[in-house]
């Protein structure tokens, strides 16, 4: 298989694919000037096959790939302009993320097939988004990867912004101005590091920050610079306020690409760029990034406790649970970037499934209030015991996907500083409390609200959205060797850098 697609642009092919498929739906609307009837439903399916196109294009880049290999791979390089280049190359932690984005898109896309309005903008959007979330993760040029970071943040302030809630104006702005401001400190650093370095190639970045060093003094300037950008990105605490007003007001699948893949933008830019090209400053900010970790992870398991909406909640617990990874990253560990990595991928499966859980019953009732639910288990028992099983892998049970991701970080972490990893561990304890006591009054006891007497069970666009998570959570959390095995030589490199030994 490798030979066969040896010679082939795979990861533009699936970067790009979406684009075309919006080009496809523009030329489509142009065409039709919407006046067909069915032409909706025909944009509706026409994003979907892209989408699913778009992550067999992936498989396929997946195929191509060597896991035992270290470095980057699938390399395409092509002279671009003022000395950049367009490079694209992806290795083991890159690849994984890339699975992740293309995986949960479709499903995206089925969970969204409830708009009614301006159905061909918003599709055009999803999968303008798609192209800029994959470039983020196949970028070898820091130009191109500044370029993909920053583009994304205009589809999704514009699918908030029309398609959100009544404070979606407000919530979009937020949104934008929080990313956007850490940003344009990340692009100071780039430049200044491009004009040292003498090349934008990030593989070439990485080996001069290896062989030669930023000097280390300005290594804690260049620091500053990117963790203003990827701490508001994940969010951290104490710039994470963006990120529940966002979630409140932006469709469900908004919702779902926000805290499962966007997100991580901010954790891929730790590991591929803070620890091994600013190893110095990585190891003097250690302390500062524990600190905020154990606080995000204590502090926003006690508010989530205390919402009283569903989706404020859950973004609240993707707050802790970023903690976890933010934590495992800085303890620089095998175990602990291990951890990270793992919780990353597990979190976008588990978050996104349970902001389509919220979906469900917000598309039925138009609430996501609470106190609104109860005794659902009697009339959805399907979707009672899918909740039921993303809140426990939210919680970390072992068997779910949720499990190995903390439990490594903690390991991880353990190793550097006993401390910071036995406040990690309370917030474990205060994610089951608040993670049950949402299910206890969702799902189970008797129906008191009259409303909910007629509601109905998961459909068969549903049941189609729900299958491929419930069977990813179980994979993850029973094999795990199957992703960990997978990004360690991306784990290994990366732990050596911070470390200071030569790969």
């Amino acid at each position: 298989m490798t030979e066969m697609l040896a010679g082939w642009p795979l990861l533009s092919i699936t970067t790009f694919l979406p684009t075309a498929g919006a080009l496809w739906v523009l030329a489509a609307r142009a065409s039709l000037r919407g006046d067909n009837p069915g032409f909706d439903q025909g944009v509706r399916l026409i994003t979907l096959i892209i989408t699913i196109a778009t992550f067999i294009a992936s498989l396929f880049a997946f195929a191509a790939f060597d896991p035992a290999a270290p470095g980057y791979q699938l390399v395409e390089n092509v002279p671009w302009a003022f000395g950049a280049a367009y490079r694209m190359g992806v290795d083991q932690l890159a690849m994984a993320l890339i699975l992740l984005t293309t995986f949960l898109t479709p499903l995206c896309i089925l969970a969204s097939w409830g708009i009614k309005k301006q159905v061909a903008s918003y599709m055009v959007l999803f999968l303008l988004l798609e192209t800029l979330m994959i470039g983020v993760f196949c970028a070898q040029d820091i130009i191109l990867f500044y370029v993909f970071f920053e583009g994304g943040l205009i589809p999704m302030f514009i699918l908030i912004g029309v398609w959100g809630g009544e404070r979606r104006v407000y919530a979009a702005f937020k949104f934008f101005l929080y990313t956007l401001l850490g940003s344009l400190l990340m692009l100071v650093a780039i430049v200044a590091m491009i004009s040292i370095a003498g090349t934008s190639s990030i593989e070439e970045l990485t080996a001069y920050a290896r062989n030669t060093g930023f000097d280390p003094n300005l290594q804690i300037w260049l620091w500053l610079a990117f963790f203003a950008s990827f701490a508001v990105k994940m969010p951290m605490w104490p710039v994470h306020t963006w990120l529940p007003d966002a979630h409140v007001e932006a469709p469900t699948a908004a919702s779902v690409v926000l805290a499962a893949i966007l997100l991580k933008m901010g954790g891929y830019g730790f590991l591929r760029f803070s620890l091994p090209m600013f190893p110095d400053a990585s190891h003097f900010f250690q302390p500062l990034v524990f600190a905020l970790s154990v606080i995000a992870i204590v502090w926003a398991s006690l508010v989530a406790f205390r919402q009283l909406d569903m989706k404020k909640l859950i973004a609240y617990s993707s707050v802790a649970h970023m903690g976890f990874v933010t934590m495992g990253i800085f303890a620089g560990t095998m175990q602990g970037i291990q951890g990270a990595i793992f919780q990353m991928l597990s979190h976008g499966v588990i978050s996104g499934a349970l902001f389509l859980c919220v979906g469900v019953v917000y598309d039925r009732m138009h609430t996501r209030e609470i106190a609104f639910y109860g005794g659902l288990v009697n009339r959805m028992p399907v979707y009672a015991a899918i909740f039921l099983l993303f809140t426990m892998g939210n919680v970390g049970l072992p068997g779910t996907s949720g499990f190995p991701g903390e439990i490594l970080t903690m390991v991880g972490t353990f190793q550097v500083n006993a401390w910071v990893a036995a406040g990690a561990a309370l917030g474990v304890i205060f994610s089951a409390a608040y993670a049950l006591t949402l299910y206890r009054k969702v799902a189970l006891g008797v129906i008191e609200n009259p409303k909910l007497d007629g509601i109905g069970d998961l459909d068969a666009r549903e049941w189609i959205t729900f299958i491929p998570l419930v069977i990813a959570t179980l994979i993850m959390g029973l094999a795990p060797a199957h992703v960990l095995d997978f990004t360690a030589p991306s784990a290994e490199a990366i732990a050596a850098a911070f470390s200071g030994v030569a790969p």
